[in-house]
């Protein structure tokens, strides 16, 4: 019974690769400055912003999965792209791309659902869930996405295995010659930090945003809405607004915060309330809510939230 805004997706390949080449440009700029500097003061800032930047190779491949890269098919180009994200974030293109599509055509589902049934905690436990914020969220990974993989066919698992060898080996050779040419503290600033120590909290940050705090009652409450934020938006590439992506799929990441706004009323007639990072945060870590569940029923607080 809720009337939905038409809505544009308006994909702009020239502008998709003009936030590709700023992103790339940032994880140049961080590495220049972590090769150089050795005051933690001034180094952690930098290894920061790298490891938000690695993590959102991952948006940039979700644009890939969903066709929002090009006005029209390039599968050359689409393909291309997926690898280069995927190598630079540390995953597979081919299992991101099924494991995703299947996320989104079995949303809601504990079982059919990949991301809820095999990554989301099975423990609701505090010191469980902080796991997922250390180095430990790599085998929590790749042990959920193998799992899931022994149900595709037997040529997507050889392209994903041979994907991830070229991963791989790309980022043990990139490790290797910043041992070399820099040293171990160059492979850790650069490098091991970022990847090892800041990924897994950027990844927690995001995913907390995407489809925790719900009403699993009513499908157009699955995802968490997120208040805007420039910061966030700068953070992680728009990919904070989630709620949106899944009710409009094709529209770009650069779109969504403009699609947020447009959905204002559609949050107002659903009763929805935007939340912050810190919120959920808050509700997820100290008061250690179940995921997939409706945390206004378990006394989340009604804030009143602006543009910010």
């Amino acid at each position: 019974d809720v009337n939905l805004p038409f809505i544009t997706a308006d994909q702009s390949g020239p502008k998709h690769l003009a936030y590709a080449a700023r992103q790339f440009a940032i994880i140049g700029a961080c590495s220049y400055a972590l090769w150089h500097l050795t005051n933690p003061l001034l180094w952690v800032p930098f290894a920061v912003l790298q490891g938000f930047t690695f993590f959102n190779m991952t948006t940039l491949l979700h644009e890939v999965v969903h066709s929002s890269v090009f006005d029209r098919r390039r599968p050359g180009w689409n393909r291309a792209l997926g690898l280069v994200y995927a190598m630079t974030s540390g995953i597979s293109a081919s299992q991101f791309t099924r494991w995703h599509l299947d996320h989104h055509d079995n949303l809601g589902s504990w079982e059919d659902d990949p991301k809820r049934h095999w990554l989301s905690p099975k423990r609701n436990a505090r010191w469980y869930k902080l796991l997922y914020c250390t180095p430990a969220l790599i085998p929590i990974y790749f042990r959920a996405a193998a799992s899931e993989a022994r149900s595709y066919p037997a040529a997507l698992r050889r392209t994903i295995a041979l994907e991830r060898l070229a991963t791989v080996a790309f980022q043990l050779g990139a490790a290797a010659a910043l041992v070399h040419f820099g040293g171990w503290g160059v492979l850790a600033r650069v490098w091991a930090i970022p990847y090892l120590l800041v990924f897994p909290v950027a990844f927690t940050l995001n995913r907390l945003g995407q489809h925790y705090d719900i009403d699993p009652t009513h499908p157009l409450k699955w995802s968490t809405v997120m208040a805007p934020s420039r910061l966030w938006d700068f953070l992680f590439v728009y990919s904070n607004y989630h709620a949106e992506h899944h009710y409009f799929q094709s529209v770009p990441f650069y779109n969504l915060r403009k699609l947020h706004l447009r959905l204002r009323p559609l949050y107002a007639e659903l009763g929805i309330t935007p939340h912050t990072y810190r919120e959920i945060v808050w509700e997820w870590f100290v008061k250690n809510r179940a995921p997939h569940t409706d945390w206004d029923k378990a006394g989340h607080p009604v804030a009143a939230h602006t543009t910010a």
